[in-house]
């Protein structure tokens, strides 16, 4: 498989497994969406360092407690570059500024479609929306087998 193909079939991997999601903190929310999605690209991720949590005020503490001062962060620490959102891929992650006062600053993490459609939380439960006023972007490139 190509790239290109690769990186389908990761986010295809990611929405068979999310869509239809309700929110759980710790266990289906945006963190283990991006982990799950990065994982079929072959990127080593673990969030066990974090800790449990079962709400947003626990998974910034988390977040925290991992050492990272934000999601983005912990995001950039895995090695993926940052692009303009204009130059968003199939495969690749986003993030929107969440709009919750318990997590100010807090970026919601999402995977990109394909044709401006993304898969993520959204009030509540996973799906493919459409989001706007992207707040950051990370291309997300298969990673290169190791002998």
């Amino acid at each position: 498989m190509n790239p290109l193909q690769l990186r389908q079939a990761a986010a295809q991997a990611t929405l068979a497994r999310f869509d239809g999601r309700r929110l759980a903190w710790g266990r289906d929310d945006c963190a283990r969406l991006a982990a799950f999605h990065l994982k079929r690209l072959g990127h080593k991720v673990s969030l066990a360092k974090a800790g449990s949590y079962s709400s947003l005020t626990g998974a910034v503490r988390a977040v925290k407690r991992a050492g990272y001062e934000s999601l983005a962060a912990a995001v950039d620490d895995h090695g993926l570059a940052r692009i303009a959102p204009a130059r968003v891929l199939v495969g690749d992650l986003i993030g929107l500024q969440a709009d919750s006062d318990e997590g100010e600053g807090w970026v919601a993490l999402m995977v990109a479609l394909g044709n401006g459609r993304a898969l993520g939380f959204l009030e509540g439960r996973c799906g493919v929306v459409q989001p706007r006023d992207i707040a950051i972007a990370w291309r997300a490139s298969p990673c290169p087998k190791r002998p």
